[in-house]
């Protein structure tokens, strides 16, 4: 039987070689290509993990995060965008788990999502083009009319502010309008340029029979949805002309122009009478999470001017304090942001394919 002491010596020995060999069994081992831009554990949904420190799983939307704090953009206009984001992460997993299981082969999932970062790169200013951010911002100077690019919109803007017929609450609630129709300017013309683009590269196939009927359905389904939102543009400036001129009705149904976009479209909609009342109702809720989510916005843009002056004062504890505060508010806003934007793209889809079935 061997003694206390070998015993105790064997025991130290197998201490030992656990302590050098089992961290280099833990270690994974190398993968031929992992770890690059484009490698399934940054942008596969059942390998993508967010890594600590980073704000989404897919390693182009990182960049473009990154990129968008480099620009300094305003608190809001990075948790809108932080929203637009999370919004194209979710619906380009979905439909690599589409692609995975042979679903989408016309491409035509693939080629909307393409269009849809290209609205985010414009609307942002994250494409490299000067003029293309989109203003966000409530103030009533002399200057806003400026801002908004169109002298249509300009004219009408100032006769709306020298008119009298408005409450400053009103007027706040008038230029969110004339800043959404800018919007729907913005992105028709990025639709406009990206179907251009598709066009010109069909024309250039060597052979006509090389365009099949999905590709040619895939563009008339884009020059469909070009003719639509041309007309609610067309719409808008109608309703803009008139409340610039008459002021609001006390009898108007909705006050936030997405809302109220949604429900002139649902009106011309292949919905019967219950569905139309059941519709109303949850635009009403909707726009009470619209409500919220803007009072978070101005929360968080009065936060972030006080976190800056009391950073020029240079109180660690007063600073402390007020960082905490920002970052729970951005928190907040960029949730409230993710959950108004996924409501009005399930709604918008509602109301597209009311309108679709009716054709």
């Amino acid at each position: 039987m061997a003694s206390r002491r070998e015993r105790v010596s064997t025991l130290h020995r197998l201490q030992l070689w656990v302590l050098l060999f089992l961290p280099l069994l833990l270690v994974p081992q190398p993968i031929a290509g992992h770890g690059g831009k484009y490698s399934r554990e940054k942008n596969e949904p059942e390998m993508a993990k967010r890594v600590p420190g980073e704000e989404f799983r897919m390693e182009k939307l990182n960049q473009l995060w990154e990129k968008a704090q480099r620009l300094h953009l305003s608190p809001v206009k990075l948790a809108e965008l932080h929203s637009d984001l999370k919004i194209q992460e979710r619906d380009e997993l979905n439909w690599k788990k589409l692609k995975a299981e042979g679903l989408d082969t016309d491409g035509e999932k693939e080629a909307k999502l393409v269009h849809n970062l290209n609205v985010i790169l414009a609307r942002y200013g994250l494409d490299g083009r000067k003029d293309t951010q989109m203003v966000h911002s409530n103030a009533l100077n002399d200057d806003t009319q400026d801002e908004l690019g169109d002298p249509r919109l300009e004219k009408l803007w100032h006769k709306a502010r020298t008119s009298g017929k408005f409450s400053s609450e009103e007027l706040d609630k008038l230029w969110r309008e004339f800043l959404h129709h800018k919007e729907k300017i913005h992105e028709y013309n990025v639709l406009l340029d990206t179907l251009s683009r598709a066009e010109e590269g069909y024309e250039n196939l060597i052979s006509p029979s090389d365009m099949s009927h999905v590709k040619i359905d895939a563009l008339s389904t884009k020059h469909t949805e070009l003719k639509d939102r041309l007309r609610s543009i067309n719409q808008g400036l109608d309703r803009l002309r008139k409340v610039s001129h008459q002021g609001y009705s006390p009898t108007t149904e909705f006050e936030e122009p997405r809302v109220i976009d949604l429900w002139d479209l649902a009106q011309t909609a292949n919905f019967t009478e219950k569905e139309l009342e059941s519709f109303r109702d949850e635009l009403k809720h909707f726009e009470a999470k619209i409500e919220k989510h803007n009072h978070y916005q101005k929360q968080l843009e009065i936060s972030h001017e006080k976190l800056k002056h009391v950073e020029s004062i240079g109180d660690p504890e007063h600073i402390s304090r007020n960082k905490e505060k920002y970052v729970l508010l951005e928190e907040k806003t960029k949730e409230l942001g993710y959950k108004v934007k996924k409501h009005l793209q399930d709604l918008s889809s509602r109301v597209s394919r009311a309108r679709h079935n009716e054709l």
